[in-house]
């Protein structure tokens, strides 16, 4: 082939591949998809009514509030992460869940509402529920944000009158606080960012710009050293709390929890948050709001996490760490050499799962094994970061005789509670009957057609591992040449 001719060739090759990347971008794009999903119609005083909203195939950005229903206040919110790995396939889906507690019994109607979520809005046709007669529920709090602002003077009334102002003493903080002061390392430790407003001070103080404030202030408190699990949250909503037997409205700014990787210790740094604080006149003048707006900051104390070292063990690097339980199932009650069956390997608990790796599968002489796919629920709520990760292997026997599991799969793991390491080791000891097999009749899983064409299609020709790099070079070389004929033309065209 003329060089000429092999240049124009990789030209083409290359720009082939890069429509072919592009679209490629465009399907994943496309393939994000939201949808809402509302609670059970009829349900318990006692119980929660839960409205959530899933999304698929796109980390989450932003989403819009969740609807008020009228009878019912929010009670929180919870969110939950299920990863699917199959055939080295990922695929993510993130519920956010926002829950309401009903006022009374009856029936309530949920009007048609609508959520936005990245961009997309999602609708509801709404529904009618029935609550049922139950012991009665706790006075819910009020729903309604205590530090809502009235406007300014100049909006409401023009420019206010000369008058003189004080400006009271508050009693609020702004408080970062962990549930420990120490872990080891791979243990999770629960950090939350709170404002505290004395119930007295509501007509005192606003929230100032928070949105534009809260980016540097979650750049200040990253670690470099740990692997971070956050909280979804958007809405700032008080909680009635009790701190040194005084009563507070809390806000929640920012929760998260942190997992050291090494024994560096986590040190927080101070923070800032600006918030609006009004000057009360000296006189008030009655038909005017009698307060001038104001600025103060308040400042985080330094907290400092010490991180202990494991104990020592010869795997003590590899060992995951937190509280977890064992649980395992198989598809089938009767098993014959030669045939699949799938034998699930599930840890729950509390924990980093989604740095937990599936139990290293020992080999064994007349036994293959394939796998594993991976599924993944993370629950986040009330502090806490937990959930389950299952690992579902395909086994084939090709002798008969008792098969125990216990010496193919098991997981070392750290008990930070207890302080002991725990080995998950499996109970099963599955009973294979029929001959004696040299090959199994175990193919490719039903549902992978894309994988069963494509290998019966597969080109099994070596390639070169540098075909991508040359193509890059003879591109290069292509547009060297382009961009020398046109300076040539555009100089004959000047010359003329």
């Amino acid at each position: 082939m003329p060089f000429f001719a092999r240049l124009l060739f990789f030209f083409g090759l290359a720009w082939v591949l890069g429509q072919a990347e592009t679209v490629m971008a465009q399907t994943v794009t496309s393939k994000a998809e939201a949808d809402i999903v509302l609670g059970p119609n009829s349900f318990a005083l006692s119980d929660y009514y839960t409205i959530s909203f899933r999304l698929r195939g796109a980390p989450l950005e932003r989403y819009s509030a969740f609807p008020d229903l009228e009878g019912f206040k929010k009670s929180g919110k919870l969110s939950t992460t299920t990863t699917r790995i199959v055939n080295g396939r990922t695929s993510v889906e993130l519920t956010i869940t926002q829950r309401y507690a009903a006022y009374d019994e009856g029936e309530y109607v949920v009007k048609p509402f609508s959520i936005t979520v990245n961009g997309q809005t999602v609708r509801s046709t709404g529904a009618t529920l029935t609550v049922g007669p139950q012991a009665p529920a706790p006075a819910p709090l009020v729903g309604s944000n205590p530090l809502q602002g009235v406007g300014s003077l100049d909006q409401l009334f023009g420019k206010p009158k000369p008058q003189d102002y004080v400006e009271p003493k508050d009693n609020a903080f702004l408080l970062l606080l962990p549930d420990k002061t120490s872990v080891y390392v791979g243990e999770g430790v629960h950090v939350g960012l709170y404002f505290y407003l004395a119930p007295s001070d509501q007509g005192l103080l606003d929230f100032h710009n928070f949105p534009e404030q809260l980016p540097a202030i979650l750049r200040q408190l990253r670690q470099r050293t740990a692997w971070e699990e956050p909280f979804d949250e958007q809405e700032i909503l008080p909680e009635n709390v009790t701190m040194g037997g005084k009563p507070y409205l809390r806000y929640r700014l920012y929760e998260a929890v942190f997992y050291p990787l090494n024994t560096t210790p986590l040190m927080f740094p101070e923070v800032s948050l600006q918030m609006v604080k009004y000057r009360l006149a000296k006189k008030p003048t009655e038909g005017l709001d009698n307060r001038l707006e104001g600025y103060k900051t308040y400042h985080t104390n330094v907290r400092l996490i010490a991180v202990r070292p494991l104990p020592p063990h010869p795997l003590r690097d590899q060992v995951p760490v937190g509280d977890y339980r064992l649980r395992e199932a198989v598809d089938r009650t009767l098993f014959r050499t030669g045939q699949a069956f799938k034998y699930t390997f599930t840890i729950e608990g509390e924990g980093n799962l989604a740095a937990l790796n599936g139990p290293g599968l020992i080999a064994r002489p007349n036994l293959e094994a394939y796998g594993p796919d991976i599924q993944q629920e993370l629950t986040r709520q009330n502090g806490r970061v937990g959930g389950r990760k299952s690992f579902v292997y395909r086994l084939v026997a090709q002798r008969p005789g008792t098969l125990p599991l216990d010496s193919l799969f098991q997981l070392i793991v750290f008990n930070p509670t207890t302080a002991h390491y725990d080995t998950l080791r499996s109970e099963l000891k599955p009973e294979v009957k029929g001959p004696v097999r040299t090959a199994s009749s175990f193919g490719l899983h039903p549902d992978d057609t894309f994988y069963a064409e494509a290998i019966a299609s597969a080109d099994a020709t070596l390639q070169p591992l540098d075909e991508y790099r040359d193509v890059r070079r003879y591109a290069n070389l292509v547009l060297l040449v382009l961009l020398g004929v046109a300076s040539f033309g555009w100089w004959l065209g000047k010359k003329k």
